[in-house]
């Protein structure tokens, strides 16, 4: 089991949803320290103070996209805490669009906080995860980063993006004290939808947006962040390698492998045609 009392553990995303509620469970089993990572410091502040306990927590106003920012904020967590031993790079935005509607820098600018800000996270703490013991490293990909449904391209390639880096990663580090995980939420009922981008160029009306967005937080209802940070934790103790959030995520992720070329059709006529609504 990787978590410990010595454990202290860094959550990038904290500021909200599943980042805020992995960092009130990971608190409540008692781990010694918690460096929490947001670029919002009212939301960091928000979840510091939903936790209690003898945890030291410590609150960070992080953009992990930015490189230098991240590998200061790396020494700056073992100078505070003493030691790292688990990083959950959970920090990520989303971008609705078609391929034709989304602008390159739309795409850069979701790649580098979904994609680069796990690199960030992983690069610059991995010399202190080798010098522990045991240690974990917990990227957050996606159920769309199994699944590509339309409108969802560029989301989709930065969580494809984390799940091959995250895999071959754990290839490399097999049989060493570093465990590696990759999480594929399915629904989650956070704020991600209300917060979404939507491309500077869609064809659509305000009123059509905020009707898509309507029924994008429907579809995320499935699995509260409570119970999300549940199954990771439960996964972390374990050392799973691939921990799916959710049951339709799993049951997505099966028809995937099933029907590799058929996937997309089954899996929207299933859901009543909620995926193609995402």
């Amino acid at each position: 089991m990787t978590l410990q009392k010595h454990s202290v553990a860094v959550v990038t995303g904290a500021g909200s949803g599943i980042g805020r509620a992995l960092a009130i469970r990971l608190a409540a089993e008692g781990i010694a320290g918690l460096a929490m990572v947001d670029v919002n410091a009212e939301g960091l502040a928000e979840t510091a103070g939903q936790i209690t306990g003898a945890t030291k927590v410590t609150t960070h106003v992080v953009d992990v996209a930015d490189r230098e920012r991240m590998r200061e904020f790396a020494d700056e967590v073992v100078r505070v805490h003493g030691r790292v031993t688990h990083v959950i790079n959970n920090a990520g935005v989303a971008l609705g669009g078609t391929v034709k509607e989304v602008t390159l820098d739309e795409i850069e600018w979701l790649m580098s906080v979904n994609f680069w800000g796990v690199v960030h996270g992983t690069k610059f703490f991995l010399p202190y995860l080798e010098k522990e013991p045991v240690a974990h490293i917990v990227n957050v990909s996606s159920i769309f980063g199994m699944v590509a449904p339309p409108g969802q391209a560029a989301y989709c390639a930065s969580k494809f993006a984390v799940r091959g880096f995250t895999e071959a990663l754990r290839h490399e580090l097999e049989g060493s004290n570093i465990a590696v995980s990759v999480v594929h939420p399915g629904g989650v009922s956070t704020n991600i939808a209300n917060n979404a981008r939507i491309a500077e160029n869609t064809a659509h009306s305000p009123e059509e947006i905020e009707r898509r967005l309507e029924k994008m937080n429907r579809n995320l209802s499935t699995t509260t962040p409570a119970r999300a940070a549940e199954t990771i934790v439960r996964g972390i103790k374990s050392r799973n390698p691939r921990i799916t959030v959710g049951p339709d995520s799993k049951i997505l992720s099966l028809i995937q492998r099933l029907f590799p070329k058929r996937y997309f059709a089954i899996a929207d006529k299933l859901t009543g045609g909620k995926l193609s609504e995402t």
